[in-house]
């Protein structure tokens, strides 16, 4: 009796957290609109409910079998689903870029340079730069929090002896109808894009569009580093072009890339729960030696605060210099 009672249980605490996954998948990735996926979730969450009702009144093997089938069913389209380059893009994300190497010679296309007055009254803007890896001259990460302490969007921008940069940032590829879902980013309902841009689009947009606290803070990379990295970014790109993919709110994001590669190029690197909860990112790359440890952490975060003199600079030309103005060039 006992035992039957503790089968029954764990039973159907395993109907119920499958039960709980289907629903999130369905109400994320059900094919239609609102209503629909609406209705396809709550028409499995009933199924399931009935399977762990029938368990509890004497239809054990039906009802774990029947659960099973359907759960079968269930994850045959959920591994079915795939990622796709050809959707109704959001504009700000409608293009990945894509480059070629010729020698030292980098030419990239679709890097994104808008023109940004508010977050919906923009002029659109895509255009292929050219670079040389061998004026690359400075790596600095930019963290920008719109939710909190724990959670920030990083950007790494690239600095070229000339004064140019060039940022690159991992994001979600939005279609014109969503907006960001951290749930949804765990169930397929966004695939992965990488967007290069200039600092005064991407920058910008979050200091003086968004108005999000935004902060620089200088890596400390050997050049070979810094040149492996711009070169992975660009491979990723190159690759996602080829073969979409989805985005993932912990395994796929702009942190968990960026660690990736730079475990790949640096060897050893030290996994943390900062690289998860990526407003931490500063801590954990002064705990690793990246930043520069002349100075306190405190002290770094306090100069490279570039929020104000980003809104300060606006569209100056000068303006990625402008928000460097106080940040020590590392030794």
């Amino acid at each position: 009796m006992v035992l039957a009672f503790l089968v029954a249980l764990l039973a159907s605490i395993l109907i119920a957290l499958a039960a709980a996954w289907g629903t999130l998948a369905l109400w994320y990735r059900a094919p239609g609109h609102r209503v629909a996926r609406a209705l396809c979730a709550a028409l499995w969450a009933a199924f399931a409910l009935a399977c762990i009702g029938a368990l509890w009144l004497g239809c054990a093997l039906a009802a774990i079998a029947a659960f099973a089938a359907a759960l079968g069913g269930l994850l045959l389209w959920w591994i079915r689903l795939r990622p796709s380059n050809q959707r109704a893009w959001a504009d700000d994300v409608s293009q990945t870029v894509s480059g070629t190497i010729d020698g030292e010679k980098v030419t990239l296309h679709e890097v994104r340079d808008f023109i940004w007055r508010t977050e919906k009254d923009y002029t659109p803007r895509w255009v292929t730069r050219t670079y040389e890896l061998t004026r690359l001259d400075s790596l600095d990460m930019i963290v920008s929090y719109w939710t909190g302490p724990l959670i920030a969007h990083m950007l790494i921008s690239f600095g070229f002896d000339d004064g140019a940069h060039l940022v690159y940032s991992v994001e979600i590829r939005r279609q014109k109808t969503q907006t960001f879902s951290e749930i949804g980013g765990f169930f397929k309902e966004f695939e992965l894009v990488i967007i290069a841009a200039e600092e005064r689009d991407i920058v910008r947009l979050r200091t003086n569009v968004r108005r999000e606290d935004t902060y620089l803070f200088r890596l400390n990379l050997p050049r070979e580093a810094t040149r492996a990295l711009f070169l992975s970014y660009l491979q990723a790109a190159n690759e996602l072009v080829r073969r979409p993919r989805f985005y993932h709110t912990i395994r796929g994001n702009c942190t968990t890339v960026l660690y990736c590669m730079l475990r790949r190029i640096l060897g050893r690197l030290p996994f943390s729960y900062r690289v998860l909860l990526s407003g931490y990112m500063p801590e954990y790359f002064y705990g690793v030696g990246r930043l520069d440890q002349r100075y306190p952490l405190e002290t770094l975060r306090t100069l490279g605060y570039i929020s104000e003199r980003a809104r300060a600079a606006d569209q100056s030309p000068s303006f990625s210099a402008d928000i460097r103005a106080g940040i020590p060039p590392l030794s």
